[in-house]
């Protein structure tokens, strides 16, 4: 199984997801969400793949979402727009973003992770 998980080094959340990982054994490829944000068509693809509504994919806490107003223009925003907005700025993200063959994550959820990665 080829997993990559898109986390924020500083972020405790993606440490936290990150050492389940390590302590359930998971083989993963760590990317910097910030450095090294997904692209518009991986993004695309874990919105896809999760099932979720777009809005999910956002990190509605952070100072990106807020600094850009995204609260009040994200329900005016094609889909095309809103993956363009998140391709270009990693601290939009939701993290950790977890691809893997045939499924994406979004936020650290040990239930719903231990659900997907039959662990």
């Amino acid at each position: 199984m080829s997993i990559i998980v898109y986390q924020y080094p500083n972020c405790s959340t993606c440490q936290k997801a990150l050492k389940f990982l390590d302590e359930a054994g998971v083989d993963f490829k760590p990317k910097d969400i910030v450095a090294n944000p997904p692209s518009k068509v991986l993004l695309k693809k874990a919105h896809e793949l999760s099932g979720l509504p777009l809005k999910k994919l956002f990190n509605t806490s952070g100072k990106s979402y807020r600094d850009g107003g995204f609260k009040d223009k994200l329900s005016t925003m094609s889909d095309d727009q809103a993956l363009t907005a998140l391709a270009a700025d990693g601290k939009l993200i939701k993290r950790p973003l977890v691809l893997g063959d045939g499924f994406a994550l979004m936020g650290f959820q040990p239930d719903q992770w231990r659900d997907v990665l039959d662990l």
